[in-house]
């Protein structure tokens, strides 16, 4: 079984060389978008969790869909919380690594 960071490195290494999303596409994304980005999979994920309450659920899938900072099509929620949440880690890390790389 994989750690969570280790699960979330394998996903960031997959978005970069995959999906294209490397440094030089991600310096393009200067107003927090992909922190933004991973909050919506983080929220849409706690939407999901059935031992919170119904209102909570509701509230929590309103703001994901309010702050979605891209286009729809971009948007691959998951039915696996864990997958969600890797998710949600590998787009933190790579605002991070954008962020380091602004220096």
């Amino acid at each position: 079984m994989y750690t969570g960071s280790q699960l979330i490195a394998e996903e960031r290494h997959r978005q970069m060389y995959e999906e294209g999303y490397n440094a030089n596409h991600d310096s393009w994304h200067t107003g927090s978008e992909l922190a933004v980005f991973a909050a919506c999979y983080a929220l849409d994920m706690a939407a999901k969790n059935k031992q919170v309450t119904i209102d909570k659920q509701a509230r929590y899938a309103q703001l994901a869909g309010e702050l979605m900072p891209f286009d729809c099509e971009y948007w691959k929620p998951e039915l696996d919380p864990i997958r969600q949440l890797v998710k949600a880690g590998a787009l933190i890390a790579a605002e991070i690594d954008r962020l380091q790389e602004q220096g």
